[in-house]
């Protein structure tokens, strides 16, 4: 293994299967959305690589903004207090608005972002996430579109990190280093 990766443990998710997947996705997508004009809102920094890949695979008209929110810091583990860093540039009043997420952990996270999104008027509102673990979440979140679920460990890669590192990996992984649970 490559120095610098040794607290990388089993894939997940492989690049392939996360290919695949995405294209599926998209085609639901697109099936869904065939009569709206969607506005993707992607929640930086770790659903940037999937919605890249996401909406280059959608053959519909769409629209894209971007938020940041924090509820990690530098832990494994949500915080349980969440914050907004960026926040959108597009009115959501009557808009179709679909949040693409890398991962659904505690549930806690999205339960916030989605309030706060539904205070804008959207005409309608959904997930889209890449992951979704099982069996820790504490928020009732129904993820609309979900690419997978996996176990409840923390992964990196594919734009999911460890203090900002890994977010390059093709695969997803269980991370096995200092503070993983």
């Amino acid at each position: 293994m490559r120095e610098g990766y040794e607290h990388l443990g089993e894939i997940v998710v492989s690049e392939e299967d996360i290919r695949k997947r995405t294209a599926e996705l998209a085609a639901e997508l697109a099936a869904d959305y065939s009569e709206r004009v969607p506005l993707l809102v992607g929640v930086l920094k770790g659903a940037l690589i999937f919605m890249g890949d996401l909406i280059r695979e959608l053959d519909i008209p769409l629209e894209i903004d971007m938020m940041a929110i924090s509820s990690y810091g530098s832990a494994t583990s949500t915080s349980g207090v969440v914050r907004i860093i960026k926040d959108l540039d597009t009115d959501l009043t009557d808009r179709h608005v679909l949040i693409v997420e890398d991962i659904v952990d505690s549930g806690l996270t999205l339960s916030y972002l989605k309030r706060s999104l539904l205070a804008r008027n959207p005409a309608s509102l959904e997930v889209c996430a890449l992951l979704v673990k099982d069996g820790v979440r504490r928020a009732d979140q129904e993820v609309r579109y979900a690419g997978f679920h996996i176990p409840p460990r923390f992964v990196v890669g594919y734009g999911l990190d460890m203090n900002e590192r890994y977010r390059n990996l093709r695969d997803v992984y269980i991370y096995t280093g200092p503070e993983a649970s």
